[in-house]
C-alpha cells in the first residue's frame, strides 16, 4: 500500500503543475530591488526563446544599451534564489521560465521578466547524483515555442507545458522509453524547433541517436540510428546548398571514444553526411553547438584533443576540411561569428584560458589573449581574469561572464579586445551559464554559493536600458 501512495504521489506531480495565476504573485524566495527605468523611445528588443538566443547564435539584438557603470556594476532590479543547475531562463513577452532543481524535484517556474513576481510552478521528482562532484540539476535551459514551453531534465525527462498556465500538455521518460544512459554529467543536449518537429540528441539504445517528436502531441516523428550517441553539444540548424539541414555534434560518454557531426533533414531524420570530430580520449564530451558559416560551411570545436575546424559541404554532402586548429579548443562556449571573424574563448582548464580572434575563410589567427583586469574587493586589490567567460554580442560591444562572476562590456574585433567596463557581481565557480538581455534587462545565473559573501544560489535581474 505504502508503495502504491508513492507511485501514485510521483504519477501526480508529474500530470500536474502548481496552480497558476492570471497575475503574477510575489513569493519567499524572490527580494525585490529597484524598478528598472522605462524602455528607450525607438529601442530594439527582442524575446529569448532557446539558450542562444532569439537567433541562436548568442547574439542579441537589443539596443541601446547601459555600457558604462559604477564600480558595484549595473542596478540590480531584483534577485530570486535559485537550486541546483546550469539552465539559463527562457523568455517570451511577460513570461520568463526558470528551470532548476529544488529540494530533490526538478522545478519550472515561470516569472514576470520586471518584477520577478511568480504566475505559476510546475515540479516533479528527480533522483540524480553527479559522479564528478558537479551540480545535480538541470544542464539544459527552457525552449518555448508559440504557447508550449519544453524542458529536457538531466536525467532525460521531457516535458512540454503550457506557458501561460503551466498545465502539463505531454511529458515522455526517454531514459527508461529509448534505454538512454546516464553519460558524464547526466542529459545536458538542449532541444530545438524546426517546423512542427521538436529534435534532441538522445543517444539510446539500439543506436536510437536522434529523435523528433510532434512538437504539440509528444507522438514520435521519426529516429535518426547512428552508434555516436549523444553530446551536450545543442543541435543547430542551417541551409546548405538551399536546403534546410539540422546540424547534431554527438559524442559523448563512449568505449571506443566515438562522435561527430551528423547532417540531418529534420523532416523526415535522413542522413545527409556524417563527419568524426571527438578526441580519441575516453574521458572527452563534445558540447560546443555547431556554428553554420555562410551557406555550405560548419565550425566545429572540441576541446580535449582535435580544437577547431571548418568543414565545407560540396551538393552530395561530402564532407571536405577547409583547416583545422587544434589550439582553437574550446570547452562549452558557443563562438560568436561576427563580420568574417569568430571570437570564442579556448582552453580546457580555468587557468590558462585565453580569448580567441580567428579569420573564419583562413583559420589565421588574429590575436590571442587573456582577458585580465585589477579591482579592488573588500579593501584588496585583485588580479582577475575572465578564464572560460561566455560571451554575448549586443548592442555592437561585447557581453562577457567569467567562469567567476565578473561580468565585462568588452570591445572585440580583429585588431584585438579592450575592456569597456567591468564589475564583480559576486564570487562563485561554476557561472557557466550564458547571461541573457531581453527587454533591455539582463539576466545572471550564479550556480553557486558566493565565497565572499555566502549567499546562496540566485537568479539576478540587472537594469541595463539606456535613454
Amino acid at each position: 500500500m505504502q508503495r502504491f501512495s508513492s507511485y501514485l504521489l510521483v504519477y501526480l506531480l508529474i500530470s500536474f503543475g502548481l496552480s497558476g495565476h492570471e497575475s503574477p504573485l510575489p513569493f519567499d524566495r524572490l527580494t525585490f530591488h529597484t524598478p528598472p527605468a522605462p524602455l528607450a523611445k525607438g529601442a530594439v528588443t527582442n524575446d529569448w526563446p532557446r539558450f542562444n538566443g532569439p537567433n541562436d547564435n548568442a547574439i542579441a539584438e537589443e539596443k541601446p544599451l547601459l555600457k558604462k557603470w559604477l564600480p558595484a556594476g549595473p542596478t540590480l532590479v531584483w534577485e530570486v534564489e535559485k537550486g541546483e543547475g546550469y539552465s539559463s531562463p527562457g523568455i517570451k513577452g511577460e513570461r520568463l521560465v526558470l528551470f532548476h532543481r529544488l529540494n530533490g524535484k526538478e522545478t519550472v517556474e515561470c516569472l514576470h521578466p520586471e518584477t520577478g513576481k511568480r504566475y505559476w510552478s510546475y515540479e516533479y521528482p528527480v533522483e540524480y547524483r553527479d559522479r564528478y562532484g558537479y551540480s545535480n540539476g538541470p544542464r539544459t535551459s527552457p525552449v518555448i515555442d508559440g504557447d508550449q514551453v519544453y524542458l529536457h531534465g538531466v536525467t532525460a525527462w521531457l516535458t512540454c507545458l503550457n506557458l501561460e498556465t503551466g498545465k502539463l500538455i505531454w511529458n515522455r521518460n526517454l531514459a527508461k522509453e529509448f534505454a538512454v544512459p546516464e553519460y558524464f554529467f547526466g542529459k545536458g543536449s538542449n532541444p530545438i524547433i524546426a517546423g512542427d518537429k521538436l529534435i534532441l540528441n538522445i543517444g539510446g539504445s539500439e543506436d536510437r541517436c536522434v529523435v523528433a517528436f510532434d512538437k504539440k502531441t509528444g507522438k514520435q516523428a521519426w529516429i535518426a540510428k547512428d552508434s555516436w550517441g549523444a553530446s551536450y553539444s545543442s543541435p543547430t540548424l542551417a541551409k546548405i546548398h538551399g536546403k534546410e539541414v539540422c546540424l547534431v555534434l554527438t559524442g559523448g560518454e563512449s568505449r571506443p571514444p566515438k562522435g561527430g557531426l551528423l547532417l540531418l533533414d529534420p523532416k523526415t531524420g535522413e542522413k545527409l553526411a556524417r563527419f568524426p570530430w571527438r578526441a580519441d580520449k575516453y574521458e572527452s564530451a563534445n558540447a560546443v553547438p555547431p556554428v553554420p558559416v555562410g551557406k555550405n560551411r560548419v565550425f566545429l570545436s572540441e576541446c580535449y584533443e582535435l580544437g577547431g575546424a571548418l568543414i565545407e559541404f560540396n551538393e552530395n554532402f561530402v564532407p571536405k576540411v577547409l583547416w583545422k586548429k587544434t589550439d582553437f579548443n574550446i570547452h562549452w562556449m558557443t563562438p560568436i561569428l561576427s563580420d568574417g571573424y569568430l571570437y570564442g574563448v579556448s582552453g580546457r582548464h580555468q587557468q590558462g584560458a585565453e580569448m580567441v580572434c580567428v579569420e573564419v575563410d583562413t583559420g589565421k589567427e588574429a590575436w590571442r589573449k587573456r582577458i585580465a583586469w585589477e579591482q579592488e574587493v573588500q579593501n584588496r586589490k585583485l588580479r582577475l581574469e575572465a578564464f572560460r567567460a561566455s560571451l554575448l554580442l549586443a548592442d555592437g560591444h561585447y557581453l562577457c561572464l567569467s567562469e567567476l562572476g565578473s561580468l565585462l562590456w568588452l570591445d572585440l574585433s580583429p585588431k584585438g579586445g579592450e575592456i569597456i567596463s567591468f564589475a564583480q557581481l559576486f564570487f562563485a565557480s561554476g557561472t557557466w551559464t550564458l547571461p541573457v538581455v531581453s527587454r533591455g534587462l539582463l539576466y545572471v545565473m550564479q550556480n553557486e554559493t558566493d565565497r565572499m559573501s555566502d549567499t546562496p544560489t540566485r537568479i539576478l535581474c540587472y537594469d541595463l536600458r539606456k535613454n
